[in-house]
């Protein structure tokens, strides 16, 4: 597995070369293929080593380190990679618009992971494709930071008792606790704040057009998928 995806690694390279070994900007893309596949491996380091094995520590689950795997796990090539690439062909040298650029999609990659986190709780399987298992998995997610931000005591025990485990009945015990703490109203305040922080971002945009960083916003706003 790890020398299969070694090589399917390799492939990105060789592809590029193939099609983009005449363009003065072929180094710009192999570097930002380079930088990308970097911040994602970390952000997967990152999401490995918070979920602790079959023991919940409550330290990890912080905006801090939830916010950090984010970036590097999801907003990198989920969002910004694209984006960069299309500003590198269409011949943009301004570091200063990169960084503009990087800020929004990496704004927009936050709020995509913690909707994706909402929905592996709570979304419809057949709507999303997929059974959820984040809780079974003892991971770092929005809902679980955002338990422990605001959480009694007995609520804290319960999160100890029963996060990080594959039993249903403890799983069912999470998801009770999320909804007795209102979680998905928070997360729909969490969202519509959101919408309008990084709408106002892109309006703030000087320098080059806004059409794609409108058309990511408006594709994963409210998702159910």
């Amino acid at each position: 597995a790890v020398n299969d995806s070694l090589m399917l690694e390799m492939m990105i390279y060789r592809t590029i070369k193939r099609h983009f070994r005449s363009q003065p900007y072929y180094i710009d893309i192999v570097e930002l293929f380079q930088e990308v596949t970097y911040t994602t491996e970390i952000g997967q380091l990152l999401d490995l080593t918070t979920q602790g094995g079959d023991s919940v520590d409550l330290k990890k689950f912080n905006e801090t380190t939830l916010y950090r795997i984010y970036r590097y796990k999801t907003c990198y090539y989920s969002f910004y990679l694209s984006v960069a690439l299309g500003m590198i062909i269409a011949g943009v040298k301004d570091a200063h618009l990169f960084e503009v650029a990087k800020q929004i999609c990496l704004a927009i990659g936050e709020y995509f992971q913690a909707q994706d986190d909402i929905l592996d709780c709570f979304g419809d399987p057949e709507v999303t494709g997929k059974i959820g298992t984040d809780i079974e998995e003892n991971k770092c997610t929005w809902l679980a930071v955002e338990a422990v931000k605001t959480a009694n005591p007995q609520q804290v025990q319960t999160i100890l008792d029963n996060y990080g485990s594959k039993d249903s009945e403890k799983v069912a015990a999470i998801k009770n606790l999320y909804r007795e703490m209102g979680i998905e109203q928070k997360f729909a305040d969490y969202e519509a704040a959101s919408y309008a922080r990084i709408s106002d971002m892109i309006a703030q945009v000087q320098g080059m057009p806004t059409g794609a960083f409108e058309f990511l916003l408006n594709k994963v706003y409210k998702r159910k998928k």
